[in-house]
């Protein structure tokens, strides 16, 4: 049974999921032992326990309420069509749900997968794909290296996971189409009381002052008094810039949040504009 006390939140037990999903906790100052880490672990300091199971048991322990909630990839959870509440993508663990064929074969568009026998572990999500386009193939389900089906004649083409590439690359094989993005999400069971549902908010308050810090720099710089109008002009804070007069006449400093994203571009601007000392400082936290 659910400790009607906290939170069981189900975590992918290892790989990269795992990784992200403990990093996020961390940053959210939750504290989850993993040195000695058993199925089920308690945080010390908020009330949450951690289920770490495999990503595709995830879905059906949520909504079946042996978790209250679960992070997990948005490929399982389409996959698996568990009744459970998407609460909010985390934007990270991304990858995409693609279908590849093997170097030279000749592929012309999707009616080549026609009478094809495709190997995958997502049939589900393949089956739909194939019946929205009309495209009568035989779907073989493997639960392993998809990706080395083609090399050994067992199938001619692999529906999977693609993050980087290189796999299939490694198996000669090549992307032709891609059917779903996948990023890992948090979902929660329908059935959460009102103690577990205000947890549910704190823990909520805490990921997005962890997610909104993602990929902003906060900017610190001196620039002449007469500039500042201008400076202001370019910068693309989250709100209006924080000006404050420097005790050498006809400076002042502005203070800002910058996206990485058009972090160079902005600078080199600034500069132009005659901004001096800039100082880069990375968020950790950012409390909307």
């Amino acid at each position: 049974m659910v400790n009607d006390k906290m939170l069981r939140i189900a975590v992918q037990s290892k790989g990269r999921l795992f990784e992200d999903t403990m990093s996020l906790l961390a940053e959210a100052g939750i504290k989850v032992s993993t040195s000695k880490r058993t199925l089920l672990v308690q945080s010390s300091n908020f009330p949450v326990e951690v289920l770490y199971l495999r990503d595709d048991d995830i879905p059906q322990s949520v909504a079946s309420g042996v978790a209250d909630l679960g992070i997990v990839g948005q490929n399982e959870f389409v996959e698996r069509g568990e009744d459970a509440e998407v609460v909010r993508p985390l934007g990270f663990s991304k990858c995409r749900l693609s279908l590849a064929v093997p170097k030279g074969c000749g592929y012309t568009g999707l009616k080549w997968f026609e009478g094809k026998k495709i190997a995958t572990s997502y049939p589900s999500i393949l089956r739909r794909f194939m019946q929205e386009n009309r495209i009568a193939a035989d779907i073989h389900v493997i639960t392993g290296s998809v990706e080395i089906s083609p090399g050994i004649g067992l199938a001619d083409a692999i529906f999977d996971i693609v993050s980087s590439g290189s796999t299939l690359v490694s198996n000669n094989l090549v992307e032709v189409e891609t059917v779903m993005q996948s990023e890992a999400l948090l979902i929660a069971n329908k059935d959460l009381d009102s103690e577990k549902r205000a947890v549910l908010e704190e823990l909520l308050f805490r990921i997005e002052a962890v997610k909104s810090a993602e990929d902003k720099k906060y900017v610190l710089m001196n620039v002449p008094t007469d500039r500042v109008k201008d400076i202001v002009a370019v910068l693309p804070g989250v709100k209006s810039p924080t000006v404050m007069p420097l005790a050498t006449e006809g400076w002042s400093s502005v203070h800002t949040v910058i996206d990485e994203k058009r972090f160079w571009e902005i600078i080199r601007e600034l500069k132009l504009l005659g901004a001096e000392g800039i100082l880069v400082v990375p968020i950790e936290k950012m409390i909307p």
